[in-house]
Order: structure tokens, then sequence, then C-alpha cells
């Protein structure tokens, strides 16, 4: 169901506090906190005595104290004490993640912790560059499986129906997709040429009249997506051309999908763009008008799960789905793989 030995996002930077504070990923309950210094610490949360949440307890200092009868925790979940006695039994410990700050998020990883390497956390272009614009929004909870995300994200042509307002026009909906791969992804792309910005992109491109627009979804294993729009003025977009720089919108959003369990998942995201760097309400305008088109996502996808869960019948696969069953076939290759190790 989920591969373990990898990074996922456990919360944004600001959401993780001296409070103890309890997440699901995996199907694991974990409590998340900060030490006295500002390092985060993720520990399994239940007591070991009668599994009441530790979240339910207090700190002290940079340890956990069980908020039932004392039992008190250190960052790497030894046992330090036991009210009454002086013997701490080994199996009074609980399981300790390990947790990295990067990118404004929390990650975490979930496998064998001796395999935790912060060098294989996904890398952010253009994070802190100072050339660059971001904005994000909240983490946003879908009720569906991870890999009904995953498969929208491979689906360059939903914008067509989905998002008419925003991301789609008629130039999505009949133009060919290209699929391809590496050895940590899947990417489904495409150039159209000569057609219309699409509406929420209209204030934001550079010069005026029509485009030539670059779609290029890639979703990194297990649930890890990079979605690139470039936008260029007719005549000038493709992959053999030299962009005029000065002319082109790029945008780069990050969307990281952490399972909560089989039917539910946390989706964090955020933008990065070419331009105004510091201008707050080009910030503003697309937070909310990208958490508006991930709403009209949810509200498809929230739907799909509830019919692909209660089915009587088959369902079938068409076209446009070759990146995300590519996607699904290589991504439980590498759970099968880790599951018989």
């Amino acid at each position: 169901m989920f591969l373990r030995n990898t990074w996922y996002v456990a919360g944004w930077d600001e959401d993780v506090t001296r409070d103890l504070k309890q997440v699901k990923i995996l199907g694991e309950k974990i409590v998340l906190y900060r030490t006295e210094s500002g390092s985060p610490v993720a520990l399994f949360d239940a007591c070991p005595h009668r599994k009441l949440p530790l979240s339910k307890g207090r700190l002290l200092g940079d340890k956990i104290e069980c908020g039932y009868h004392g039992l008190t925790f250190d960052c790497s979940g030894m046992c330090i004490r036991v009210p009454g006695q002086n013997n701490i039994p080994t199996s009074a410990n609980v399981r300790s993640y390990p947790v990295v700050s990067r990118y404004g998020l929390v990650w975490i990883w979930m496998g064998d912790g001796s395999l935790a390497d912060p060098a294989k956390i996904f890398n952010v272009c253009h994070y802190d560059d100072p050339e660059w614009g971001i904005n994000k929004g909240d983490a946003m909870p879908f009720n569906c499986n991870y890999l009904y995300i995953t498969d929208n994200l491979l689906d360059p042509s939903h914008v067509a129906w989905v998002h008419q307002s925003s991301f789609g026009n008629s130039a999505t909906e009949e133009e060919p997709l290209e699929v391809s791969s590496t050895e940590n992804s899947v990417i489904v792309s495409r150039w159209m040429y000569d057609t219309e910005v699409a509406p929420f992109y209209q204030s934001l491109v550079p010069f005026d009249g029509k485009c030539d627009r670059k779609q290029h979804y890639e979703v990194f294993y297990p649930s890890l997506a990079y979605i690139k729009a470039i936008f260029t003025p007719v005549g000038t977009g493709g992959e053999d051309k030299k962009l005029p720089a000065n002319q082109v919108f790029q945008m780069d959003s990050y969307n990281f999908m952490t399972p909560v369990d089989e039917y539910t998942t946390r989706y964090y995201w955020f933008q990065i763009r070419n331009l105004a760097p510091n201008d707050s309400k080009i910030s503003e305008y697309m937070s909310k008008s990208v958490e508006a088109a991930f709403n009209e996502d949810r509200e498809i996808l929230t739907d799909v799960q509830k019919g692909m869960s209660e089915k009587t019948g088959g369902n079938i696969d068409i076209a446009i789905d070759a990146g995300p069953l590519l996607f699904r076939r290589r991504l439980q290759k590498l759970i099968d793989a880790e599951q018989t190790n």
C-alpha cells in the first residue's frame, strides 16, 4: 500500500511548535514538537503502558511526560523515568522517526531510520532565489487515496473540464500528450501552440495576445509532484527553441501528498514564479486562485474515491491514463521490493 523508506511531508514548519501535535501518516499516529533549540522531534504517539497518546501529555524541557502515570521519554524515544520503580524495561521505549526542516516544511522518514538520508529529500529549485516569488496555502485534506491525486497530477488534459475558469481552455482538450520517465518519476508533457492564455494566467504573462504553452507534469515516487507551466509569445515556444527570457512566464508548482491512511491524504503545496518576487498582491491572487482550483480537484476526487470504492462492475482505462498507469505499476514494484527485503 505505502512506500516507507522515503521522505514525506509531516507539516509546515510553522505548525510544528512547542505544543504537542498529533499527526497521522501511513496509518501511524505520531506526536510532533520542537526542542527548546528549535529542532523538530517525531515519536510514535502512544505510551507503552496503557497507550494514552503522548500528545495528551506535557513537555518537560525537551522530554515528554505521559499524562496518565508520568512515564517520561527523551527525544530519541527512550523511556528515562517510570514513577514508582527504578528499573526501566527496554520495552518501555517508543519509536522515533527521523525529521528534517527544509523548504518551510518538516519532512519525516517513515521507514528504516538507518536508511534516512537528508540528501534524498526532494529538491526544490529557486526556493531561495531572490528573483523568484513564492506563494502557498494551507494543507488541504483530501478524502481519497493518494494515488487518485497522483493520477490527477499526471493528467494535463483534466484542466479542460475541471478547471475551465482557471487553468484550462479548449486547447487543453485535444492536444496530444507525451509520456516519458526517469529513474524516480513519470512525466506527462506537451507544448500547445498559438493558443489563448488560460484565465488564471492572463494577468501574469508579460506579453499580449496568444501564446505557446508548455505543460510539464512530473510525479516522483511515491507522491511528490512538480508541475511546470511556461507561457511564451506565439512562435517562440518549443523544445528546440531558445525562449525569450524577458517575455516568458514560468510557474513551478510543488505538490506534496502525504497519505494519512488508505482513504485520506493531506495535500501541501506552493508555487514559485519567475516574476514579481516581492509583490504580495500577486502572491495573494495566486494562492487564492490555486486553492480554488485545488478545491475543484478535491470535489472530483472525493467522488472518484466513492465511485471506485462502491463500484459493482469494472472500469475502463483510456489513452490519457498512460502516465498514471505507468506511475502506479512502477511504484507498486518499489513497494513490493521493499516488503520482500
